[in-house]
Order: C-alpha cells, then sequence, then structure tokens
C-alpha cells in the first residue's frame, strides 16, 4: 500500500478511542502521556460511556469527534478491533495506531481477528501501527502515544524502531542513566500493516534523526527492505539488532549451499548488502549510535591511545587489533613535543602511558599533540580512576578541545563512582564514552566503517582511456529467458535438473562448461569418450545420488577406450553395492581440464531476500571447512570480489607454494552471472558449482548441479 504514512509524526489532531478515568487502565496512560508530552494539536478522548478526564469531555462516538483528527490510538478489547477500525474509515481518519494485544499473537483465533482488522483498514485506505504495540513517540514534535509511566526519554538524535515493546519500554530508562536521548521510537508490534520497511524513510527524513536503530525479530519484505536501506544510508547510518540466530531457524537443504545458508547467514548477507550494521548486543547498538551520532569520521584507521595507565594501554592495543585498527605511528615532532613536558619515566610511543601522576592539563597538552599529529586518524583517551586528579578535571580540559576537533575522540572513563560526575559532564557535551577499552574500540571501528563505506560511495568508477567506464569486469545483464523457462516448466518441484539443461542454463549467462554427455551403457561410454577426447572423467548418473563422491561414483584421468569400459563396469558394480536402491541411468562424461584452483560457488533460494550466494572452498570437505562467505544477489563486481576476499580460496588465487595464480578477473566475472542467473529465475531453488575451475585465465564450470523450487 502506498498511502501517506505522515499523520503518525503530523498529526493534526489525534483521537484517543478508549480513554478511560481509570489510572490503572491502559487508556488513561495514553491519555496522560499525550497531554503531559507537550503535543500542540488537537485531542480528542472517545468512550462509549462517556465521561470526563483530565478536565476533557469524552465523546461517546468516533463519528462525533469534530476537526481535525488524522490519527486514532486504539484502546480497545481486541473483539471490537474490526467495528472500530470501520469506524474510523467512515470518519476519515487514515492512519491509526492499535495498541491493544490479543491478536495473531496468542493464537489461531487472534490471527484471525488480526486479518479481519487488516482487511477493514485496506478497505478503507487505513494505514495501521500495531497491533501488541506501545506506540510512537517523538521527542522534538513533541508527541507521545504510550501508555509507558515514564517521563519522555530525552530529545535526541538516534532513532529507533522496534518490533518488541518490552525493548523499548527498558531502554526509554536506561538511556537516561546512558546520558543520550531519542528523536523518534516506534513500537510496531505484529506489524500486521506498517512494518519496518515502510517506516525506514519516514524516519530517515526527519531533520533531528542522525542515526537510525533497529531491534529485529523477522522482516516481513526483505528485498523492499534492502532497496530502502540502501538509498537511506548513503546520508544516515542504520544499526540494526536482529534476534534468532539459533541453528532452529535453519532449514534442510541438499546441496552444500543449502546446508550451509542458515536463515541468519541470509540476514547478515542482506544487512551487508544494504550497508547496515549489525550488532550483537542491544548495549552495542547504542556504543555505536552515540559514536555515529556525535562524533566527526575518521580518515583511515590510525588511532592514537592517550592514558595513565599501562594496563589499560595493552588492553587498548590489543582491541584495536581485533577490530582491524592499528596504533598510529606519530611524527617525530609529536613524540619529541610529548617528551618536553612528560615526566622522564612515561612511555611516548604509542600507546602513550603519561603514568599515574599525569595531571588534566597534561592530557589535555596531549591530546592537543596527537589531535594534530597528520599521522594520527582518531584518539582513544582512557581515563581511569585517578590516583591523585578527580576524573572531573580531566574532562572539563578536554571537553573543549574535543569539541573543536575534526578528527573523532572517544573517552574511556574506567570504574563507576569516583568517574560519575566525568560521566556526566562528557555526556552532556555530546562526547561518547564507555566503561572499557573494548567497548570504546568497537565504535570506534563503526566510526571508520561508516568513512571507508562513504568513501567507497562517492568515488566515481574508474574510465578507460576512450571515457567509457571501466569496471575490471563486464556487467552482467539478463538474457531472454523465453525458451529456458519453458523447458524448466517440464521440471518438478525439489527436481535436480538433468545435466544436459544445467548446462543449457550456463551456456545462457555465459558460464563456460566443460561439455558433459550422457551414456547408458559401456558401449556408448566408449563412443562418446573418442568423440570428447582423452582423458576423460566418468561419473555416475543417478537421480538418487546427490553427492557422487559420497559412494566413490568419480573417476577421473582415463585415458583409453578400455579404460572407459573398464571403468563404466567397474562404477556401476561398485555404487550399486553401495547404494543397492538407487537408480542407476549410466555414467556422465567429460573432458578433464587443465590444472588450477578448485572452489565451490552456488545459490539457494531465501524465503526473505531471494537468492542467496555463496562463494569458497570446494571440494568433497567443504562443509567441514566452512571456508565461505555469502552475499546477496545480485551482485556488483566490487560485492563478488569482497566476497572472494573473506576466504582462504579466495586470498590464494594469486598463488600459494605449489598453486599457480589463477585468474580473479574471469572469477569475479562468472560470479556476477551465477547470481544475476539465480535472481532472474526464482523457480530454481538452489545452483552449485562445485568444483568451478580457475585457470591461469578463464574459468570452467566443471560439476553443476541445479535443483527447481
Amino acid at each position: 500500500m502506498t498511502n501517506c504514512l505522515t499523520p503518525f509524526f503530523h498529526p493534526q489532531g489525534i483521537a484517543i478511542v478508549g480513554a478511560s478515568s481509570h489510572p490503572e487502565k491502559l487508556g488513561y496512560g495514553v491519555a496522560r502521556n499525550l497531554f503531559k508530552s507537550g503535543y500542540g494539536g488537537a485531542v480528542h478522548l472517545v468512550n462509549p460511556k462517556g465521561g470526563k478526564i483530565f478536565e476533557r469531555e469524552m465523546f461517546k462516538n468516533i463519528a462525533d469527534i469534530p476537526d481535525p483528527v488524522d490519527l486514532a490510538v486504539l484502546v480497545i478489547p481486541p473483539k471490537y478491533a474490526p467495528a472500530t477500525m470501520r469506524a474510523c474509515g467512515e470518519r476519515g481518519i487514515k492512519a491509526t495506531i492499535l495498541v491493544s494485544g490479543g491478536f495473531r499473537e496468542t493464537g489461531e483465533e487472534g490471527a484471525k481477528l488480526e486479518n479481519e482488522t487488516v482487511e477493514v483498514a485496506r478497505e478503507y485506505g487505513i494505514r495501521m501501527i500495531g497491533p501488541n504495540c506501545i506506540g510512537l513517540i517523538d521527542t522534538h514534535l513533541p508527541l507521545d502515544t504510550t501508555f509507558l509511566p515514564l517521563d519522555m526519554p530525552m530529545a535526541g538524535q538516534i532513532a529507533f524502531i522496534s518490533h518488541s515493546g518490552a525493548i523499548c519500554d527498558a531502554l526509554i530508562d536506561w538511556s537516561k542513566g546512558q546520558g543520550f536521548g531519542f528523536s523518534r521510537i516506534i513500537s510496531i508490534g505484529n506489524q500486521a500493516d506498517v512494518n519496518e520497511t515502510d517506516l525506514l524513510p519516514l524516519v530517515a527524513e526527519d531533520e533531528h534523526t542522525k542515526v537510525i536503530t533497529l531491534y529485529l525479530e523477522n522482516v516481513n519484505d526483505g528485498e523492499r527492505f534492502i532497496q530502502n536501506a540502501r538509498k537511506i544510508v548513503a546520508e544516515k547510518p542504520i544499526i540494526v539488532l536482529k534476534t534468532g540466530r539459533s541453528q532452529s531457524g535453519q532449514r534442510a537443504a541438499a546441496s552444500h549451499t543449502g546446508a550451509l545458508a542458515g536463515a541468519d547467514t541470509a540476514y547478515t548477507a542482506a544487512f551487508e548488502k544494504a550497508g547496515i550494521f549489525r550488532a550483537n548486543t542491544t548495549e552495542e547498538i547504542f556504543d555505536w549510535a552515540r559514536a555515529l551520532a556525535w562524533s566527526p569520521l575518521p580518515q583511515g584507521r590510525r588511532v592514537g591511545v592517550l592514558s595513565n595507565a599501562g594496563g589499560l594501554c595493552v588492553v587498548t592495543a590489543d582491541s584495536l587489533d581485533y577490530e582491524g585498527l592499528e596504533l598510529a605511528d606519530f611524527a617525530p615532532e609529536t613524540t619529541r613535543a610529548l617528551n618536553d613536558f612528560l615526566v622522564p619515566a612515561a612511555s611516548t610511543q604509542n600507546p602513550i602511558d603519561m603514568l599515574a601522576g599525569a595531571t588534566a592539563k597534561d592530557y589535555a597538552k596531549a591530546l592537543r599533540l596527537l589531535l594534530a599529529d597528520p599521522n594520527t586518524d582518531s584518539v582513544l583517551v582512557l581515563v581511569p580512576p585517578p590516583p591523585m586528579y578527580p576524573a572531573e578535571e580531566v574532562s572539563d580540559e578536554i571537553i573543549p578541545i574535543i569539541q573543536q576537533a575534526k578528527k573523532p575522540v572517544l573517552v574511556v572513563l574506567v570504574g563507576s563512582e569516583h568517574i560519575k560526575e566525568a560521566s556526566h559532564r562528557l555526556q552532556k557535551a555530546k562526547i561518547p564514552e564507555y566503561r572499557f577499552p573494548e567497548r570504546a574500540t568497537s565504535a570506534l571501528a563503526r566510526l571508520t566503517e561508516r568513512a571507508g563505506f562513504l568513501s567507497t560511495m562517492l568515488q566515481p568508477p574508474p574510465r578507460a582511456k576512450g571515457g567509457e567506464i571501466e569496471t575490471g569486469v563486464p556487467t552482467s545483464t539478463s538474457p531472454d529467458l523465453t525458451n529456458i523457462r519453458a523447458a524448466l516448466a517440464d521440471s518438478r518441484s525439489g527436481d535436480w535438473l538433468n545435466p544436459e539443461l544445467a548446462e543449457r542454463l550456463m551456456n545462457l549467462y555465459a558460464i563456460p562448461t566443460s561439455p558433459i554427455k550422457f551414456a547408458p551403457s559401456a558401449e556408448g561410454a566408449s563412443k562418446i569418450a573418442e568423440e570428447l577426447g582423452f582423458p576423460i572423467a566418468i561419473k555416475i548418473a543417478s537421480p538418487d545420488i546427490s553427492h557422487k563422491s559420497d559412494v566413490d561414483g568419480i573417476l577421473l584421468n582415463l585415458a583409453s577406450v578400455d579404460e572407459v569400459v573398464e571403468g563404466y563396469e567397474m562404477l556401476m558394480k561398485g555404487v550399486q553395492a553401495k547404494r543397492p536402491r538407487a537408480k542407476l541411468e549410466g555414467v556422465l562424461l567429460q573432458k578433464m581440464i587443465p590444472v588450477g584452483q578448485e572452489v565451490i560457488v552456488g545459490a539457494v533460494r531465501d524465503p526473505q531476500f531471494g537468492a542467496l550466494m555463496m562463494f569458497g572452498s570446494g571440494g568433497v570437505e567443504v562443509e567441514g571447512l566452512k571456508d565461505v562467505a555469502f552475499a546477496i544477489a545480485p551482485l556488483s563486481a566490487k560485492e563478488a570480489e569482497k566476497m572472494i576476499e573473506k576466504t582462504w580460496a579466495g586470498k590464494k588465487l594469486g598463488g600459494y607454494r605449489n598453486l599457480p595464480a589463477v585468474d580473479k578477473t574471469a572469477l569475479i566475472d562468472a560470479l556476477c552471472k551465477l547470481s544475476q542467473l539465480a535472481h532472474d529465475l526464482p523457480e530454481i531453488a538452489e545452483i552449485e558449482i562445485n568444483p568451478l575451475t580457475i585457470l591461469g585465465k578463464g574459468v570452467v564450470a566443471v560439476d553443476v548441479r541445479v535443483k527447481m523450487s
């Protein structure tokens, strides 16, 4: 649906349907919070019994509400939801928040009632948040439609969209102690209509929001979610905490690709494609968000570390290395200037340990030097409970320096009671501060990633001498699929395509193959072998055997007709003995190809995000090695290259020990083309090429398997 969502955050008038004069009722809480928030628009209270609340008369019917009213908050028994939604529609209200629970989350009957309510809403063109939610908050409008017995959070620059109302409740209280505020908070509950994907653009356009954060349990429309997010992250960072990483969320599949591609893997790949940061914990979301909202971005990965405690310096150095950051190599003039005022025993090599006697002014002098150093991109300041000087003295000295700096500075205040005041002053100044180095380095790594991401986005594509865009790899395009779709239509769901049709698919997308021929007999095998040329490979052909190597169903380097005939008989007898119930149709023959490096590439259909691509070390041990990377199709050349570089299989493409260097460009090309194939043909459930042999020039898909959806 494309109806406008504007009334949710810019309502001219709000009706609270189910308002109550009883303080223990949710309808009372919603009315209390709306009035308390300072909302300046019209407020209308509705209760079929009438009465008065907060010195305001309550209307008995929605039809009686005067203009203006464009948003209704429904706090009603669930059984009345369809009728109430209809009354809103007849009154011309186009946006509703259904706070009440008792719908899909309760079982089959609740789901039926929820569907009925949504059908009524769609009949009248109403957009609905909920049900089973706490509503929304805009601290800058201001507006609070929740029933929470808490004051609104501080006005801030972080927006939060959540599938869980309880998490919103907890975060509002927690954030006050952490010194940061929210711009908007939206609890979407069962997301029967409006979902996270709908809300992203609405939140992104808010001038007060600098960072968007989400707590997600699922994504309803994965491809649209990626599209919306990709547009937004160019302007504002998005951080997601996605729950449900367990094995129980993974689906069984017949290919290596399908077996390794759990549901959570698809989410990670989708977030990466969209440019979204994925947090591991709730605390991590807001550690990162504060840094992204309050700090400038660094120009590189070089970090200066300033402290008065050697142990903290060591912990920080280890954590920086873990996060892929590096200690800056200070310019000689910086080191000389530090030596001029620090005690002789101090360490002026990065990380700097000024020793316990360092004063607040020492911190300030040293910080100015580190920020001025041309080899430093960012600074971490570590302040333990000081043995001689209060931590707040240090914060007072460094705050004005940090506020004027063009490089990010994150502060680590280690402790509790003795750093409380310093923490409060830094928070008030909107300077990110953390209790331990690991949390600060994690946040700094995200700042650095963000800077790299934006830099890559802003770089124009390289151009060849003729002025045309030079990508290094041909752009994947979709061929005419009419004939192949007709051929695929003859295959049933769950079927593996016959090798000839699989090869035809590869040829259609210009993915090089080693021609494969079927022989139902030893005599037929010998004739085909002579046509293809020696040496030859033969493999058992059986619809009941997915992985031929599991039953010793492959023979390689057969050099003559006699060896092919003998090999045919050997395969048929050996495989029949191991799998007596398998239907053996004959053998498949391929000409042996030159030596190269062998990898696995594949795709599996994900229900949320479409085709999920895999690349990694191939062979029979792929599931054991798990040297694989995943990405969402279709792939750009850059995305394919990034995917390759995550694996050991990709790192050794340039040559390793006795392995020759191979054609990485051809591999990227093949991956992009396979991703386009998987994206274009949703009727395909799984594709796997194992191995794909990469040669000194070009690639060859040796063994291709394709399964229908």
